[in-house]
């Protein structure tokens, strides 16, 4: 069953979110930045195995670092959209119909929403809420 958010819960929890998707996405980053670091050490070959292990160990700890970040956003009923822009949905109802009220990184309070079948481009001021 699913749980839907009034618009203060969504506030309250975009304030707990916000750090999190800031992390989330420093995270991609350096994940991608690692890969490079580990794609041009195995080019090199040579002696730096212990470098390498370093790498991937360090890479691994991201992941998990990010696995566990996605989790928590899951586990509070909130869909992640997109990393870079810290895009979520939060499940919520109009009028006893499903919505969502949409949120990103850079936003103050939530001030969106849009119906479940459209995406980001759909978005529309909740003034327009009917």
């Amino acid at each position: 069953m699913t749980s839907y958010f009034d618009l203060s819960a969504a506030n309250a929890r975009v304030v707990e979110l916000r750090p999190l998707l800031v992390a989330l996405r420093d995270d991609r980053d350096e994940v991608a930045r690692s890969q490079e670091r580990l794609a041009r050490m195995r080019a090199a070959g040579g002696d730096g195995h212990a470098d390498l292990e370093r790498e991937q160990e360090r890479l691994t700890l991201i992941v998990r670092r990010m696995a566990s970040a996605v989790r928590q956003i899951d586990a509070w009923g909130i869909s992640l959209r997109d990393i870079g822009s810290g895009l979520v949905d939060f499940p919520a109802l109009a009028n006893g119909r499903p919505i969502w009220l949409c949120w990103q990184l850079g936003e103050a309070d939530i001030a969106w929403w849009h119906e479940l079948e459209a995406g980001v481009a759909g978005r529309k001021p909740l003034i327009e809420l009917e």
